[in-house]
């Protein structure tokens, strides 16, 4: 019997094909209950919104949990390294999509485009003169968290846009920051005080909880920007809103909430300041691809014998629950990639 792949959420048709191509059965359930039954039978999972412990024990052959995209806070990490299986993540496929739609959430909070967007579709011409905007060129931008996506970012913006970057990252390198064109601070509150826009690209780790407090909200300029393209809950999400809802703060870009899916009924949903997307900052259809593309090769060498790239977790690799079945190597596909699916299922255990 060849190894089967569960994949839990749609990802780029590339990803199905080169395992198709490798000899994997290839399995994409569309109901809660389709999904269990090829848990059952999993060797290996692609995920893209959550793995909890419940999944991982309705999977009792399960060698490899590949997570579509960089955060993994959503998988129970500690409850997959118990069981001997391997969790990887792919932190540079998507690193500049997320990068390009934090600068344009950045430009679309600054220049009011979504209310600009509405009071030209009401025929509401002067518009232009009731609604403050701001220019970004030779701004201040502070970035927290100096990985893959924030240099991204701090080119993007040095160079397109001739900002002082500043960068708070307890662990960024002060080479890195310094050849990147941008200034290292030693104090959060500095960086906050100091900062036009503040761009959020930390990892989520229970420590890392309200890295944004209401704190570091009130030191914040009343002209400053928010934009969050990492997770939710690095911002105190009552606080901002307080601090939108009363002009305490210019505006806010956000593509991640602390509680997803997003609730409509939210008060960010009535405020006209916000710049609101539905965590898609890594769905460019580059981005979805490379990063298919990642997961899938992780599971084809996983199940060849070979430790995967970018383990989340390199020391399980020596004590790993074996695959069922392996893989021989396949000839990659040269076919054409169609239109990726519709979403149809989110399971999180």
């Amino acid at each position: 019997m060849p190894p089967t792949c569960v994949i839990t959420q749609p990802i780029h048709p590339i990803g199905p094909e080169l395992l198709r191509a490798s000899g994997c059965d290839v399995v994409e359930p569309k109901t809660p209950a389709a999904l269990l039954d090829a848990l059952a039978r999993a060797d290996a999972v692609i995920v893209r919104d959550g793995f909890g412990a419940a999944a991982m024990d309705a999977a009792p052959h399960l060698a490899v949990i590949a997570n579509h995209g960089t955060g993994v806070d959503r998988i129970d990490v500690d409850h997959a390294s118990a069981l001997g299986i391997p969790v990887t993540s792919t932190p540079g496929a998507n690193a500049r999509s997320v990068a390009e739609h934090a600068l344009m959430l950045m430009f679309a909070t600054a220049r009011q485009a979504v209310v600009a967007d509405a009071a030209t579709r009401r025929g509401h011409w002067g518009f232009k003169y009731q609604r403050p905007m701001l220019s970004l060129y030779g701004q201040t931008l502070g970035i927290i968290g100096f990985g893959r996506t924030g240099r991204l970012l701090c080119e993007m913006a040095t160079r397109g846009l001739g900002m002082r970057v500043l960068v708070w990252s307890p662990r960024a390198d002060d080479h890195a920051v310094e050849e990147a064109g941008a200034q290292r601070v030693e104090l959060l509150d500095e960086l906050l005080r100091q900062a036009d826009v503040v761009s959020l690209h930390r990892a989520m780790r229970p420590e890392h909880r309200h890295t944004l407090d209401a704190a570091g909200i009130a030191r914040m300029k009343p002209s400053a920007i928010v934009v969050n393209t990492a997770r939710g809950a690095l911002i105190d999400e009552s606080a901002l809103i307080t601090a939108l809802a009363t002009g305490r703060l210019f505006g806010a870009g956000l593509d991640v909430f602390e509680n997803e899916p997003f609730n409509a009924t939210s008060r960010l949903a009535t405020l006209e300041n916000v710049v609101l997307t539905p965590h898609v900052a890594s769905s460019s259809r580059e981005a979805l691809q490379e990063t298919a593309s990642q997961c899938a090769r992780q599971v084809i060498d996983t199940l060849e014998g070979r430790q995967p790239f970018d383990m989340v977790q390199p020391a399980v690799w020596r004590c790993r629950r074996q695959a069922s079945s392996r893989l021989n190597p396949s000839p990659e596909p040269t076919a054409e990639h169609g239109k990726i699916p519709d979403f149809r299922l989110s399971f999180n255990g």
